[in-house]
């Protein structure tokens, strides 16, 4: 596929508007199209990148060969079907859909399509991701912290759907096994679903990850803790910063091995253009996405499951 991909994306709100900025500045794509309910947002971003507005997702259709699909998520799964239907790669912003069969749904369409269904899984494209890539050795334990002052956005999904789903995608692809066993716990304290929230998630190669998300916090926090043999990771995922401590060769005055210390700081990278540059990589190559609709639903199974061990325990 060597033409311009002809793309648009459907809806342009808070994080919406920054897809259309990525696209604009892509040289493999032509962004002709941004649809929003709201005609005032759809007027100005596509005014500020020559593109077409539509209020009416429908009319994209015809347009276009892929799409970011930035919308609410209870309308994730008909907007996402209706363009993979009609033969249109799909960036589906996470989670991917409301449920586990309407996320294999769109898989299966996906795949008899012969099209790229993408999940919006930004963390994956973290420049610390590359780091803990490098030095990563069959994890025992993984501990996540990811913390966030309330808004009112995306209120309409619970505090593990919004923020902690983030974690749990990336601790699924660093562990690699199977989930035998959760224990979880959580609250609504300003909204009407559930804002700060603990999850133990025990695998079947004995490794245990203990995860928090909270959006209801002072600070803002994205962090991720990694014990293996011989050897503790801290990443920063907000300041780019990746500590490793390892048992050093030689012993201490307490008869200890010496514990060596690193500390890497990675550039401040563009995760979503480079999340949005995978996603055009895929279609112009027919190479897997990093993050695809598989991983999306996996996420979201576990997400689903943390969610409901909550909800019967309120």
């Amino acid at each position: 596929m060597s033409q311009l991909l002809k793309v648009a994306v459907v809806g342009v709100g808070h994080l919406g508007k920054w897809h259309a900025d990525k696209y604009a500045a892509c040289a493999d794509c032509d962004l002709v199209a941004v649809a929003d309910t709201n005609a005032e947002n759809a007027h100005a971003i596509a005014q500020k990148h020559g593109a077409e507005p539509f209020t009416d997702y429908r009319d994209v259709i015809p347009l276009v060969d892929a799409i970011s699909l930035v919308v609410p998520t209870s309308l994730h799964y008909k907007i996402g079907r209706e363009f993979l239907e009609a033969g249109i790669h799909c960036l589906i912003e996470k989670p991917i859909t409301e449920s586990v069969t309407e996320a294999e749904t769109l898989i299966r369409i996906a795949r008899d399509q012969q099209l790229v269904l993408q999940a919006g899984h930004i963390e994956r494209f973290n420049s610390v991701m590359l780091g803990i890539s490098e030095h990563l050795q069959q994890p025992q334990f993984l501990e996540s912290t990811r913390l966030a002052p309330f808004t009112l956005r995306a209120t309409d999904v619970s505090v593990i759907l919004d923020l902690m789903i983030h974690d749990i995608d990336i601790i699924l692809d660093l562990v690699d096994s199977p989930i035998s066993r959760i224990s979880a716990s959580g609250i609504s304290v300003l909204s009407d679903t559930i804002d700060i929230a603990n999850a133990r998630l025990e695998f079947e190669n004995h490794c245990v990850a203990n995860v928090t998300a909270s959006r209801i916090s002072r600070k803002r926090e994205r962090k991720l803790r990694i014990f293996q043999k011989d050897a503790y990771l801290s990443a920063d995922f907000q300041d780019k910063i990746l500590a490793i401590n390892r048992k050093g060769e030689t012993d201490n005055a307490e008869g200890y091995k010496d514990i060596t210390h690193e500390e890497f700081q990675f550039d401040d990278n563009d995760a979503l253009n480079l999340e949005v540059l995978d996603f055009i990589n895929a279609i112009k190559t027919g190479k897997r996405p990093l993050v695809n609709g598989e991983d999306g639903k996996r996420a979201l199974e576990t997400a689903i499951a943390i969610t409901t061990q909550i909800k019967e325990s309120l």
